[in-house]
This record gives structure tokens, sequence and C-alpha cells, in this order.
């Protein structure tokens, strides 16, 4: 990940930028090829929510045992490493990043999310990556403009027609192998939405301060354009 050559803001400090949006709206990779654009670090929030639930189910943890999932989040080590050009998710230095992305990892982590002390810990310890990367950081998931930074630089909220992030999500899990039917796929993204804006807890929606971008109609590139606009205006503003 490179740093410390991008875009600054206050006292020469990189910029925290905040993706929150729904699955499949497209947020990895907007923030990725964001964070490489302007030179800074990229975190997916998301994938430590993943990882979380995946270890758990690899070793048989109650899904709604807080205890013993806060134990288990205490002892883990994560690190985002981008190798040729994708961001790749790595825990006690295994690459776990094509486990984290199948449907069960997908539905579990969604499980967890709502647990408060899973949340509590890893909200600190995105917070805790974020405050350390002094050269910007582009973080991405379902509260980093609302709980986890609510003081970000920027910030954006990608969203998207169920239809076109259902698609989009049956291409990403066909193209990493898994084999699974659009309509199922359609099912999962409408159990995910329902939990992740009804949960009690940090549910998902837009900051009050931020800019909403549907991604229906639009390409990666186009996405990514529209931030790169909003982030110059309102660095040219100050």
């Amino acid at each position: 990940m490179q740093r410390g050559r991008g875009v600054t803001g206050k006292a020469g400090r990189g910029l925290i930028v905040s993706i929150d949006g729904p699955v499949g709206a497209g947020k990895s990779t907007v923030a990725r090829i964001l964070a490489s654009k302007l030179g800074y670090q990229y975190i997916d929030s998301g994938a430590m929510y993943r990882a979380v639930a995946c270890v758990a189910l690899r070793e048989g943890i109650d899904l709604n045992d807080e205890s013993a999932l806060s134990s288990l989040i205490d002892r883990m080590k994560i690190e985002f490493k981008e190798e040729d050009g994708k961001m790749r998710t790595y825990l006690w230095g295994h690459d776990i990043s094509d486990e984290i992305r199948s449907p069960q990892g997908s539905q579990a982590s969604s499980r967890i999310s709502v647990l408060k002390e899973v949340r509590k810990r890893l909200v600190a310890l995105q917070r805790q990556m974020g405050e350390k990367s002094e050269g910007g950081v582009v973080m991405e998931g379902r509260d980093i403009g609302t709980v986890v930074f609510p003081d970000a630089d920027i910030k954006f909220f990608l969203d998207g027609s169920s239809v076109e992030r259902a698609r989009r999500r049956h291409q990403e899990l066909m193209g990493a192998g898994v084999r699974i039917d659009l309509s199922e796929t359609m099912r999962e993204i409408r159990i995910r939405d329902e939990r992740d804006r009804q949960r009690a807890l940090s549910p998902l929606r837009p900051a009050e301060d931020c800019m909403v971008i549907d991604s229906t109609e639009l390409d990666v590139e186009q996405v990514v354009n529209l931030m790169l606009d909003q982030i110059h205006s309102r660095l040219k503003a100050r």
C-alpha cells in the first residue's frame, strides 16, 4: 500500500475518506482505486468482520457468543496488502481473501455485525488503523462515516438498485469459482440489506454530511471520478 505521497489536508496530513453503502454497491473496488490515486492506505472494514466470522465458523464458535468472539478478535492480527493490483486480506500471515468472500462468510459476518462487543472491538481497531495512517486513508464499510470516523474529512455513501447489486455480487462470486444461482444471490442481498439497515446498533444509513452516489448506471471509473472531483472541490474551498 502506498502512502505519504498523496493529497494532504489540514497540517499537511492526509485526509480520512469514508465510503459507506450496502453490499454489492462496488465499495471495495472503488475504495481501492481511489486510495491508489490519492496515494492513501486502503482499509476494508467489512473484511475484518468477515475474517472474524470465517475463523469462528472454522473453529466452531457460536456466532451468538459475544464473549468467545471478543476473545477471538483480541488475538487476531489482520493486515491488508496490495498484490498484483489487488488488495489481499491476511490473518496471522495467511491470505484469507478468497475464504472471506464466500456466501457463508458473508452471511456469518452480517450476523456477528449486530453484536455490541464485536462492533466495539472492531471499531476501536479500525480507528487505530486509520489514525496511524498519517499519509491518509480510505476506509469503506457500513458505518465508517456515522460511527467509526464521524469527523472524516470527506464522506461518501455508495448505493445502487438491489437488482444491479445482486448482479454484480453474482459475477464476483462466479469469478471466484463459487457456483450459485442469481436468484439465491438476490435473496442473500435482501437478507443482508434488511439486517444491515434495521439493526439497532450502528444501522446502515448515509451520514448527514455525506455525498450520496447511485452507482446503478455508473461504471467504476465514473464513480471514482465523481469522488475525486468532490475531494478536490472540498480542498479548494478551504
